[in-house]
């Protein structure tokens, strides 16, 4: 059985990782998340997305292709002992214990680690490979479903966008969606931000200008969100405010930024050829 944190059925779509459960314990069960690796050995979260919807002989050569892995980060039960109660240390020591004695393989991965804090310092310098941050866990909590018992630490930068349209009025957006050239001279999408506060909103609105003719965004639709079809509505705007943002380290294929980003501040002082090209992974 493989289900999603909302209890969806993910066996159909990932074939592979449910014929893995042979080098399980029977009656074990553990907690983790399901990755993809590119050639270059990023995670690649857009082949992962692609996967989800695939079944029966699609699902089987996209795992071919593709293959994904579970990274387990707990033990939620062990040959039929429910695991849950146990505090972290003795979770972890356990979980370490079954990848050990079942030599375990792919599609099986043990997530790393420690109590040191040179070695954390040395994981948040992996953004290269698409990871975003650490989780940290009390060694001596128990499992608690559905509460979050950690807390997570993201990487994050401060770079430059340039504002190509936005949600609600123009005056007071919302939520700004953000651009970048690419090598060809082509405003490409990269993301959008947070939702603005009303203050915050007022002082970007009076830098916008309306688009004209011609706007390289013309007739294109932004989703929501990555998980959905759902599309926003949007009003163009003439691209030439330059904003800085927060963003998380984590990017697309394509470049694109994987969550929302954080305004910090509009910077009409730069022109949107100061603002670094878009650059494909």
């Amino acid at each position: 059985m493989l289900r999603s944190r909302r209890g969806t059925d993910m066996a159909p779509a990932f074939p592979e990782v449910v014929a893995g459960a042979a080098q399980l314990p029977d009656a074990t069960a553990l907690d983790g998340e399901l990755v993809v690796w590119d050639a270059a050995g990023r995670l690649a979260f857009e082949r992962l997305h692609n996967r989800l919807a695939r079944r029966g002989a699609g699902a089987a050569r996209a795992a071919e292709k593709w293959p994904a892995h579970f990274v387990a980060f707990d033990l939620l039960r062990l040959s039929g002992t429910d695991t849950t109660g146990w505090p972290y240390r003795r979770r972890r020591a356990a979980l370490e214990s079954v990848f050990a004695a079942r030599r375990l393989s792919a599609p099986w991965a043990l997530c790393p680690s420690t109590t040191e804090a040179d070695v954390v310092r040395e994981w948040l310098t992996w953004a290269s490979v698409g990871m975003e941050g650490v989780v940290f866990k009390r060694l001596a909590h128990a499992y608690r479903p559905s509460v979050r018992g950690w807390q997570k630490y993201k990487v994050r930068e401060t770079s430059e966008a340039i504002v190509g349209t936005v949600t609600g009025s123009p005056a007071t957006p919302r939520t700004l969606l953000l651009g970048r050239h690419d090598d060809q001279g082509r405003l490409q999408y990269v993301g959008h931000t947070t939702t603005l506060a009303q203050a915050a909103g007022s002082v970007v609105g009076g830098l916008l200008a309306a688009a004209r003719r011609g706007h390289p965004w013309t007739g294109w639709s932004f989703s929501a969100r990555w998980d959905t079809r759902e599309t926003l509505n949007v009003t163009l705007v003439e691209p030439e405010l330059v904003v800085e943002v927060g963003v998380d380290v984590t990017r697309d294929a394509s470049g694109r930024w994987r969550h929302p980003a954080r305004r910090h501040r509009a910077r009409p002082d730069l022109s949107p050829t100061d603002v670094p090209h878009l650059t494909p992974l």
